[in-house]
């Protein structure tokens, strides 16, 4: 039975794709994800994290093993009522903010309100307000998808996965394809909304000196879990094993070999 008190729970995961040729994409995977929690999920491109990304958010169904959000088995839903799920519980942020490039910022935000009502009620129409300019949009929601900078299409893209309120946000690589500035702000305003609207994060993430200003940071390799820790409210202390290259001590001593695994 799962625990009452996770937000999602996954037991015995695994995946394997093809039949003649089977490709074993994950392998007994077992996590919980509790309220309110900021997850990084990193590891080498290939390691498993998008498949195991899409089965915790009900986007695709795992080989053998069980999905409990809330203590209810996933597995039960139907398709439709799967899909009624995904939109009314988790949000969805991408590396490609898939946009449509003729709506307006506001517009886009409201997608899956259309999806879920058939229509925008007021009160989320000032929702969608609220969001853009918690995202520091207010002054670009009537611009065109295509009017916008890549970073600014981002922050569509997260008031997007807001509008609806769901409990759980997977964001799969959503600063691949930032620069720096933009990255840094981005997860900044990813941390926020964690610590203002309680909104649980799991981030998929090849940049590791993002990992280490998580709370909790999971590693993956060869489509198995192989480390899980909390960070212990002192960020530097995660620096040398995750990143080195940015690590302020690592820096003043070049020639420390720093142990990755």
């Amino acid at each position: 039975m799962p625990e009452k008190n996770n937000l999602l729970e996954a037991k015995g995961i695994k995946k394997v794709y093809g039949q003649a040729v089977k490709t074993i994409a994950l392998k007994n995977i077992n996590l919980s994800i509790q309220p309110n929690e900021f997850i990084t999920l990193i590891g080498p491109s290939g390691c498993g994290k998008t498949t195991l990304a899409n089965i915790l958010g009900a986007l695709d169904q795992p080989t053998s093993g069980t999905i409990f959000y809330k203590g209810y088995l996933l597995e039960k839903m139907k398709e439709n009522r799967l899909a009624e799920f995904r939109n009314q519980h988790i949000g969805f942020i991408f590396q490609f903010h898939f946009l449509l490039k003729e709506f307006t910022a506001l517009e886009n935000v409201l997608i899956p309100t259309w999806i879920k009502h058939q229509f925008a009620p007021a009160k989320k129409i000032n929702r969608a307000k609220e969001l853009l300019d918690l995202v520091g949009l207010k002054d670009r929601m009537h611009n065109r998808g295509n009017k916008l900078s890549g970073g600014q299409q981002q922050r569509v893209a997260i008031a997007r996965s807001l509008i609806n309120e769901p409990e759980l946000i997977l964001a799969d690589e959503p600063t691949g394809n930032l620069d720096s500035t933009n990255t840094d702000q981005i997860f900044g305003l990813l941390k926020k909304i964690n610590q203002e609207m309680k909104t649980t994060f799991l981030l998929i993430t090849h940049e590791r000196h993002i990992a280490a200003k998580s709370n909790r940071i999971i590693e993956m390799l060869d489509g198995e879990v192989i480390k899980d820790f909390y960070n212990q409210g002192d960020e530097d202390k995660q620096w040398p094993s995750l990143a080195p290259e940015y690590c302020k001590l690592c820096q003043q001593s070049p020639k420390k070999t720093v142990n990755l695994r």
